[in-house]
């Protein structure tokens, strides 16, 4: 089994990597294979509505947000981190998301379906409800189960040896990996089992305009 990490910061080994790292960590003494996917420093485009994704299955831009995407398809569960920036996830995390989710879901490929998901944040000192928030919406929307730790998922500091320092947050994020990899297990066996997947119904869209 496999866990994608992605650090929504341009710091490849800056605060929020520390935090995904401490989950990486337990995940591998799991027995739980990780990766951590960095988005990088280029510049991430939003979505533009062009309709590429539902004629083609991939984004019209070809950059990060294709290559996660089929790295996604045989990934078991994923940790998105990002930092705050103004008591919101960052730009380039959010214009991620957005097109990755987006382009998975009109182009039907469905690759995010009932795989276990957690957030996590980092900030100096405040905002992380608020983009913790923001971030779980993109799971829930996907029939994703959210994986909780103890606490919400944050880590504070302004460096990584700030971090570092976090001892509860750290602890939150030990925690988290260990929830992550009991329920991938917990899924496995019920698959092994042949406890079927839910009952999918075909999507209503209900209008509110009148």
């Amino acid at each position: 089994m496999k866990v994608l990490l992605v650090n929504g910061s341009p710091h490849a080994k800056g605060c929020t990597y520390t935090a995904l790292a401490e989950v990486a960590k337990t995940l591998n003494e799991e027995h739980i294979t990780t990766e951590i996917f960095q988005i990088g420093t280029k510049p991430v485009s939003g979505c533009i509505a062009c309709g590429h994704c539902q004629k083609y299955g991939t984004c019209v831009f070809d950059d990060c947000v294709n290559e996660f995407v089929a790295l996604a398809k045989d990934a078991d569960g994923f940790v998105f981190g990002s930092p705050v920036h103004y008591a919101a996830a960052s730009g380039a995390i959010t214009s991620f998301l957005d097109r990755v989710f987006y382009s998975n879901a009109s182009s039907g490929q469905n690759v995010f379906y009932l795989k276990p998901a957690a957030c996590v944040v980092s900030a100096r000192r405040a905002g992380t409800t608020a983009a913790f928030e923001q971030l779980n919406k993109y799971l829930t929307i996907s029939e994703m189960p959210v994986i909780s730790s103890r606490y919400w998922n944050m880590v504070h500091g302004i460096s990584p040896d700030d971090v570092k320092k976090d001892l509860e947050g750290l602890q939150v994020m030990r925690i988290l990996g260990r929830n992550i990899a009991w329920f991938l297990k917990c899924k496995e066996a019920g698959i092994k089992a042949g406890i079927p997947f839910p009952k999918q119904e075909e999507h209503i869209a209900t209008n509110f305009v009148r």
